[in-house]
């Protein structure tokens, strides 16, 4: 089990999530959870197409890292 953690919300900001997670109908707990999931998800995905990124830059300048791929193949392709 996780442990819990506390965060200071100011009053505005606190309700606005209250009545967000009222219209759905669900505490404002979960309501924050879903919230800070979403987030992480979204940060993984990016972390992952920067790095993504970073490797295509260095296959596009590196003649070493462009035989390696082509000699790899892609996926679904025949010669994989």
């Amino acid at each position: 089990m996780t442990a819990p953690i506390s965060i200071r919300l100011d009053p505005d900001v606190r309700q606005t999530l209250e009545d967000e997670a009222r219209s759905r109908g669900i505490g404002l707990a979960t309501y924050l959870r879903e919230l800070a999931c979403k987030a992480a998800k979204d940060v993984r995905r990016a972390r992952i197409r920067a790095e993504s990124e970073r490797v295509a830059r260095h296959v596009a300048q590196d003649p070493a890292a462009r035989q390696f791929m082509a000699d790899w193949g892609t996926p679904g392709s025949a010669d994989a």
